[in-house]
């Protein structure tokens, strides 16, 4: 049984890709389609930044733990985290291909959990750090007065703040979870302090968090350049920072869907005209996310069947 659980597991991540590739397969034929009408200067550049992007996940997975991981699994393992990712909603596949790994390697699920904890919250500081130096250094770079609404929400906004504090106070009045919270915030903040002492594991938790965001939106300002989007290199990376910031709460898998929409949006407001912003837009995905994808599911079946993971 447990054989035949672990073969099923095995090419579930390729079923996932032939589900979602058949799903958007007209986003991908136009992506296709537009990327003969780009300099392909450009994007190789691109390719080749995107592909260093799965260093800097690795870099700052090692910096969150006090073990040294084993390097090479260590790197197959987010390769194979980011097709895991772009198949489940809100991060989950990424997260647990880690603590998985982790587990593997020797590290308690306390420890593997709070060392996720540690890497999320990192990469949330290093990615609205990186925004908000952005735009203290270039404050015209995205009007977001265009793109808020006339009247904003508040309502709403009031409804779901209530209707969280009741759920967080529903949660603490109950003993056993407040136990739970207790003893994973203890062995966090245990963990966060024990890599800090550690220079080298501090910067690398550091160094890759603001890695990742930076190489990504310099995929995008390549990108950009290869389709001749008329908008300034530090605005596209703003624009990047602020749309992935602004759909990182919604609930759909690697934000196929929403962040295309938001980007766009961003780089019309940016400045950029409209088709050819779609056009970056695209191929941007088709980079960083389409075209990894299948092999990124082949290297999760593999490392499945290796119980590495």
């Amino acid at each position: 049984m447990t054989v035949t659980i672990r073969r099923v597991l095995c090419v579930l991540p390729l079923l996932l890709v032939a589900v979602v590739a058949v799903r958007q397969r007209e986003v991908l034929a136009e992506g296709l389609g537009l990327v003969t009408t780009a300099r392909w200067p450009w994007l190789l550049a691109a390719a080749g930044v995107t592909c260093l992007t799965w260093p800097a996940a690795a870099c700052t997975r090692q910096g969150a733990v006090l073990e040294r991981l084993p390097g090479r699994r260590l790197l197959a393992a987010q390769f194979a985290a980011g097709a895991a990712n772009h198949l489940l909603p809100t991060g989950l596949g990424a997260s647990a291909v880690n603590l998985r790994f982790m587990t593997v390697c020797g590290l308690s699920p306390a420890r593997s959990s709070a060392a996720l904890a540690l890497y999320l919250l990192a990469e949330c500081v290093g990615r609205v750090g990186l925004l908000g130096a952005l735009l203290v250094a270039f404050p015209d770079a995205l009007p977001f007065g265009s793109l808020l609404p006339d009247e904003a929400p508040v309502g709403l906004f009031l409804v779901a703040g209530a209707a969280l504090v009741l759920v967080l106070g529903a949660l603490a009045a109950v003993r056993r979870v407040r136990t739970v919270v207790a003893g994973f915030l203890r062995t966090a903040l245990g963990e966060a302090r024990s890599v800090h002492a550690r220079p080298a594991r501090a910067l690398a938790l550091w160094g890759g968090a603001l890695a990742f965001p930076a190489l990504q939106a310099g995929v995008l300002v390549l990108v950009g350049r290869a389709f001749g989007l008329a908008v300034p290199s530090a605005h596209l990376a703003v624009a990047y920072l602020a749309a992935t910031v602004a759909v990182a709460l919604v609930p759909t898998p690697g934000g196929i869907g929403s962040v295309e929409a938001a980007l766009v949006v961003a780089l019309v407001a940016a400045g950029g005209a409209a088709a050819v912003a779609t056009a970056v837009v695209l191929v941007f995905r088709l980079l960083t996310v389409w075209l990894p994808l299948l092999p990124g599911a082949l290297t999760l079946a593999a490392l499945m069947r290796m119980k590495v993971i």
